[in-house]
């Protein structure tokens, strides 16, 4: 299988958004540019901003659509076009209810799973054949309270988690980077608890 080139954090722009949950793709290529020095740049074609950065002696470039959550697809499919790069060599992370903070997961096609910026971005590509990794945020327990918690900060314990399995999955990335995705899901899925 192909490799990675693109790496796609999801999330709303804004510093009243920062450390929200719904943050954790903004979080995780984050954590990335800061450990290769790399800035952000705004690419107003992309409807976002970019970075390059290197892993496992591989160019990645990464990306933080400016849009809102629910148009990310717009950045994303800017981007592929103007880097010509195949949607099975993109990973978009991306903030996951159904994982309880701590816990990350790489997956490859599916659904969006409720997720507006998956929905989005599968809307417009018309399928859903790129990798993700889904960084895990818990569940507020009712339908009802979703959009407050996702929209909200975690407590201190949660944040400590959800920096832990970004880390976790930071140092797998080289694996996915190279295509070694089984690799890389087998490390990052019995990485201890």
């Amino acid at each position: 299988m192909a490799g990675l080139r693109l790496i796609v954090g999801l999330g709303n722009p804004g510093a009243e958004h920062a450390r929200t949950r719904h943050n954790a793709g903004f979080w995780f290529i984050d954590a990335l540019a800061l450990h290769e020095s790399a800035r952000f740049g705004l690419e107003s074609k992309l409807f976002g901003e970019t970075a390059k950065v290197s892993v496992a002696g591989q160019s990645i470039w990464l990306l933080r659509p400016a849009t809102f959550m629910n148009a990310s697809g717009k950045s994303i499919m800017a981007a592929l076009r103007y880097w010509k790069i195949e949607p099975e060599e993109m990973l978009v992370v991306h903030d996951e209810l159904d994982l309880p903070p701590g816990v990350a997961r790489l997956k490859f096609d599916g659904g969006h799973g409720g997720q507006n910026g998956l929905r989005d971005t599968i809307r417009l590509l018309g399928h859903g054949k790129f990798h993700r990794l889904r960084i895990g945020i818990g569940h507020p327990g009712h339908k009802d309270k979703v959009t407050p918690w996702v929209l909200g900060r975690p407590g201190i314990a949660d944040e400590a988690l959800i920096l832990r399995a970004i880390g976790e999955a930071a140092d797998v990335l080289p694996l996915a980077v190279q295509g070694q995705f089984s690799d890389a899901m087998t490390r990052l899925h019995t990485a201890k608890a």
